[in-house]
């Protein structure tokens, strides 16, 4: 094995200048880089000035491999370099004093004064730029590199992207879009010195409306195995999955059993494969009905993504040739519970849109919503109350052609799609004062979103908070009454540290109280804690089933199957009689009592005691916890050397 090498050490030769010229001196004019390049070579072919010792090749040869000799350098070209960065340093102060004496004396105004007071009250503007290196980024380049995420191919959106007027996307109820930081001071000032809300102080108690959540359960999430409604994929995916499987005696494997593209491509695989992932989703809407309904929810909307790829123009597919038995027993459940059952389209389903592909896109959208819902096979009453809620979406320069080009094609949407569409004031063009007029003409619900509304309002007419909007109560409940909906607001809060109205647009992973809404709505929470923040106002106000939940512990669950534990091994003690007849010794197993199986009706559960309710912030509870692995011998010498 060859030797590590050694860091090889530079050993200036001994001073040969007279002492009344030492090195610390500062010459006059130290010459520059080339210039000391120049007497270098020079001195070089002196061989009388200042001789080195110069290795033959056969003492090289010699030497032992793998160890360096020591490096001898002339003392002048230590002494010339440092010199030269001295000069260097010196003529880099002298420019910044010039360049600050040039920006005094000119027009531009010193602000440094104003930043040094709102420092303390604006945030930092984050820097993502390259040159940033994040903590612990060297160490990681030397353990080794990172796996990268690959980017989202732009070929894979399945709807087209409809830009509102000023950048920002209308729908936030999953809490994302609107998190990037601000950096005009004056929007800071706008938002930090706006009028204060003005709050009513009416709570809708007795409450005896139904409290909901979207799309996911936390705790099911993270059950084993997983529960969720919102599997999906990439078309990447299904174009590779048209071609069969390297081994299809055997299920797929992520390395060992892929599809084989060297097979011939057949679309109706792909398509299968896709329809399974919906399958899979829509199996698990009962088990989070029946969670739902025992700890006293009545209320969930449905993921848009239940069906991946359902409404794509090419890839989309119908329903009903293979998911309605699926959706019936779904549908089923939720009768049975008296489950409410909604959905809410995404943002680019947008019908005032002057793109006709647009148009298109959002028709199809709310086609394949619509036969989702209609699948559930629900009682009258359940299926006029499972709506599609949209926004207006962009305002597009005119906020008068946007309405007329929404009502053209409104026209074209069929009875059924007609039937549940409703729309929801948003939190960048479209106020409470906007939509209710045109609800009120094309007979349409209007949903009140509280959040939304305390930052895109009419400020001619009412004052941001929950006071002067009960005014409106009588006519939005009207746009209800008239087709026998039963009447949903949503609900959130911002961020305790938002300021401006994009950081206010972000929602609060849990809500700290109720609106004043009327008792008997039903209320969906939009928080990014989902059905967590629906348990804290059940426990806040003591609504129905507060007590049916209690807190989890921590990385332990009682309501899943462990695997086997493994058997003991036991070494049988060595006796002297044993000893002197030369007997080995013998290991016994002894098999451990193995726990309870629960059934599968139970899994997910809560288990005997109910234990699903995690403290905010505490979602990593719901893990097992993470083994704590040693330091390796690397990590502990870069650890030393730092």
């Amino acid at each position: 094995m060859v030797s590590k090498r050694k860091k090889s050490v530079v050993v200036p030769q001994q001073d040969t200048q007279p002492e009344n010229h030492p090195q610390s001196a500062r010459p006059s004019a130290v010459p520059r880089r080339s210039g000391r390049i120049v007497e270098k070579q020079s001195q070089a072919s002196q061989p009388n000035v200042n001789p080195t010792t110069v290795e033959s090749p056969s003492s090289a040869s010699a030497r032992p491999r793998g160890k360096k000799t020591k490096m001898e350098v002339e003392p002048g070209d230590v002494v010339g370099a440092m010199h030269g960065l001295r000069e260097m340093e010196d003529s880099f102060r002298d420019v910044v004093k010039r360049q600050k004496l040039a920006l005094g004396e000119s027009s531009i105004p010193d602000n440094s004064r104003a930043t040094d007071m709102n420092a303390a009250f604006f945030p930092r503007p984050n820097k993502d730029g390259s040159e940033s290196i994040p903590a612990g980024a060297e160490r990681v380049d030397r353990i080794g590199k990172k796996k990268e995420k690959p980017a989202k191919d732009e070929d894979n959106v399945d709807r087209d992207s409809e830009p509102y007027e000023d950048g920002e996307p209308g729908d936030r109820a999953e809490g994302g879009g609107a998190d990037k930081q601000e950096n005009d001071s004056d929007k800071f000032m706008q938002g930090a010195s706006r009028p204060p809300p003005v709050n009513s102080d009416y709570l809708p108690l007795p409450w005896k409306g139904r409290l909901g959540y979207a799309c996911l359960n936390t705790y099911l999430r993270q059950a084993n195995p997983p529960v969720f409604s919102s599997r999906t994929c990439r078309i990447a995916s299904i174009l590779e999955h048209r071609h069969p499987l390297t081994d299809p005696s055997q299920p797929e494997h992520a390395t060992k059993n892929r599809p084989d593209k060297d097979q011939p491509a057949d679309v109706a695989r792909g398509q299968k494969y896709v329809q399974a992932l919906g399958l899979a989703n829509a199996r698990d809407i009962v088990k989070m009905l029946r969670w739902n309904d025992k700890y006293g929810i009545k209320f969930m909307r449905l993921s848009s993504e239940m069906f991946p790829f359902a409404s794509h123009a090419e890839f989309g597919y119908k329903l009903a040739p293979f998911a309605s038995e699926v959706l019936a027993e779904a549908g089923k459940v939720a009768a049975e519970l008296g489950h409410r059952l909604t959905t809410h389209p995404g943002q680019f389903t947008q019908l005032g849109s002057p793109r006709e592909e647009v148009v298109r896109n959002a028709i199809r959208d709310l086609e394949y919503h619509d036969e989702m819902l209609t699948l559930l096979r629900l009682p009258e009453q359940l299926n006029k109350d499972a709506v599609m809620v949209i926004h207006m979406g962009g305002t597009f320069g005119d906020k008068g052609a946007t309405l007329d080009r929404f009502r053209k094609n409104y026209s074209r949407l069929s009875a059924s799609i007609k039937a549940r569409l409703v729309l929801e004031n948003d939190d960048v063009s479209w106020t409470v004062h906007d939509l209710l007029p045109i609800c009120e003409e094309l007979n349409i619900p209007l949903v009140l979103d509280f959040h939304h509304h305390n930052i895109m309002f009419d400020k001619g007419q009412i004052r941001e908070g929950t006071k002067d909007i009960v005014e409106l109560y009588p006519r939005i409940r009207a746009t209800w009454d008239r087709k026998g909906i039963t009447q949903k607001m949503h609900y959130s809060e911002p961020r305790s540290d938002a300021i401006t109205s994009s950081q206010r647009r972000k929602h609060r992973p849990r809500v700290m109280t109720l609106p004043p809404c009327p008792n008997d709505v039903d209320l969906m929470i939009e928080a990014k804690d989902k059905e967590q923040a629906v348990f804290d106002l059940m426990r806040t106000f003591k609504l129905p089933g507060w007590d049916r939940f209690n807190d989890i512990v921590p990385f332990e669950r009682q309501d899943e199957n462990r695997p086997l534990p493994k058997p003991l091994k036991k070494k049988r003690r060595k006796t002297k009689k044993t000893a002197d007849a030369g007997v080995e010794e013998e290991e016994m197993e002894e098999q451990p009592d193995s726990p309870p199986e629960i059934p599968e009706s139970e899994l997910g559960m809560g288990g005997p005691d109910n234990r699903v309710y995690w403290p905010v912030g505490m979602e990593e509870w719901l893990r097992p916890k993470k083994r704590e692995v040693k330091k390796t011998k690397v990590i502990e010498e870069m650890n030393d050397e730092e």
